[in-house]
């Protein structure tokens, strides 16, 4: 009897292993097909805007699939903006800034591809930049004196106006535009903060439970010329700054927001060493950030501590070298891997994060249109 019993253990035992195997090729498999996912971009044509979409294997590697018109105008050129190209929360809707027609686009990812679902006024002049926070969009218009506007966002990509909810910027709408950069909303979707390239401010808008804006609290810029930013998991706000372009005197800046508005500056200015640090990524972790920097076809890395304060990883400020003029930077959604868009290069630049945030480069595709804008990845 003892050996029927240990030939049916071993039956048994031989079974579970067969059945552990299959669950782990499963799970690697699923892994492999989640690992996969695609980098979008923009034309940004005068004579009719489009998506471009590549899509992404689960090594980085980036092949041309299709272009989807926006049924709106481009400007024709680089816009100075971060985020005129978003994926909502759940992935499921690409958003597109029409800067040429001062419009926004819905679209709804089918598989592999694209289908246009609403094209909608962007309530202002220049729409480059927009917000998503669960089904409330804010789009930053960026000609004229500029504002924000609201905006409802439905399950099914309809996009519809919020009375009354546009807000101008720190001119109070008077006279030209302040050379606003980006808008986006602070974890929690409480806060929206929005960067003045031409004043040297950034500001910051309560929003209340019916998704209307107050404000704006405007703050100094800790250093010139603010620009792209992104948020930590904590919710401190990293944010660069060109400084006009100056020759190797770009830097990055961190704050806390407080609940009226008001930024404390947590680390103040820390170099970047380079040229025209315009574009910042915050990886999943929240433990890097990423400065691109334009003027010197190079990403600046920082380490990111409990407190919100910025550390350059490399003494150099050189964690990536990019193609010519990076001038928009997103990650995969499993945060494994950083592109820059080179306006320059005409190219797409493709980088896997490191665990210590170094970054590695694994090439480049193009070519790309002259004018093109935007970038998101999933």
């Amino acid at each position: 009897m003892a050996k029927h019993a240990v030939r049916r253990l071993l039956v048994t035992l031989g079974t579970l292993t067969l059945v552990l195997s299959s669950l782990v090729l499963t799970a690697t498999a699923a892994l492999a097909r989640g690992d996969a996912g695609a980098v979008y971009t923009m034309s940004n044509a005068a004579s009719g805007n489009a998506v471009l979409v590549f899509a992404r294997g689960a090594d980085s590697s980036l092949t041309y699939s299709h272009s989807y018109a926006t049924g709106g105008l481009g400007s024709g050129g680089g816009l100075g903006s971060q985020n005129s190209l978003v994926l909502s929360q759940d992935g499921k809707l690409l958003l597109a800034a029409n800067a040429g027609s001062d419009q926004v686009s819905v679209f709804r990812l089918r598989g592999e591809g694209l289908s246009l679902v609403s094209v909608t006024s962007s309530g202002g002049d220049m729409p480059i930049s927009i917000a998503i926070s669960d089904h409330l969009v804010y789009v930053l218009n960026g000609g004229g004196a500029g504002n924000i506007s609201g905006f409802r966002l439905g399950e099914g990509g309809d996009l519809t106006a919020l009375p009354g909810s546009s807000r101008t910027l720190s001119n109070g709408g008077v006279g030209s535009s302040v050379g606003p950069a980006q808008v986006q909303f602070a974890p929690g979707g409480r806060m929206l903060v929005v960067t003045e390239k031409n004043t040297n401010k950034i500001d910051t808008f309560r929003v209340s439970g019916n998704g209307y804006a107050s404000g704006p609290v405007v703050n100094a810029s800790s250093g010139m010329t603010p620009f792209g930013f992104d948020f930590s998991k904590r919710g401190d706000l990293i944010v660069s700054e060109a400084f006009g372009g100056a020759a190797n005197a770009s830097a990055v800046s961190s704050y806390h927001i407080r609940a009226d508005g008001t930024l404390a500056t947590v680390s103040a200015s820390v170099p970047t060493t380079e040229t025209a640090a315009c574009w910042v990524v915050v990886t999943k972790s929240g433990n890097y950030a990423y400065a691109t920097n334009a003027g010197s076809a190079t990403v600046s890395g920082y380490a990111v501590n409990r407190n919100g304060q910025v550390r350059l990883l490399d003494a150099n400020g050189v964690t990536g070298v990019t193609g010519a003029d990076p001038n928009d930077a997103a990650q995969s959604a499993n945060g494994q891997f950083l592109f820059t868009l080179d306006a320059v290069g005409h190219d797409i630049s493709m980088f896997a994060i490191n665990g210590n945030g170094s970054l590695t480069r694994l090439g480049e595709v193009g070519p790309l249109p002259n004018s093109a804008v935007g970038l998101a990845a999933r």
